[in-house]
Order: C-alpha cells, then sequence, then structure tokens
C-alpha cells in the first residue's frame, strides 16, 4: 500500500517519472526503511525548498504508520 502510493505520487512530481523506483527494507520488527531512487535532476524536486516537499511525503507515510503499526524512515537518493 505505501510503495504504491509512493511510486504513483512521486512520478507526478518529477520530470522523469520511468527513473523512478521505490526500495523498502525492513530494518527490524516494526521499522521500514523507504528508499525513493529519481534520476539526479529530480532529486530536488522531492526534496523541495527547505525540505517540504520530503516532510509532506513523510507525513502523508506516518499516516499509514497509525494504520499499519510499522515506523518509516524515507530517503531520497539519485538512481544510478
Amino acid at each position: 500500500m505505501v510503495k504504491d502510493f509512493l511510486l504513483s505520487y512521486t512520478k507526478l512530481l518529477v520530470n522523469n517519472p520511468e527513473d523512478i523506483s521505490i526500495d523498502i527494507a525492513e530494518v527490524d520488527e516494526g521499522f521500514d526503511e523507504i528508499t525513493i531512487f529519481a534520476n539526479s535532476e529530480d532529486v530536488g524536486k522531492l526534496i523541495g525548498k527547505e525540505g517540504r516537499m520530503i516532510n509532506s511525503i513523510k507525513a502523508v507515510i506516518s499516516g499509514c504508520k497509525a494504520k499499519g503499526g510499522k515506523n518509516y524512515r524515507v530517503n531520497v537518493k539519485a538512481a544510478v
């Protein structure tokens, strides 16, 4: 559910939607790390001015925490 949302939402924000990929790794029980891979041109768009865009994405993800009970850490990295 989280992966599908992030994939569709982040593709709307960037110039190169075909380069977006999402990786979710379970760090330990009840805690997942989400990494959004994007084209290097689009990383800034996903982070936004003063981190506003990534903070809004994190706020929506925290709503998923309330439903599923998992904690999430969100990272944005340039796809290699």
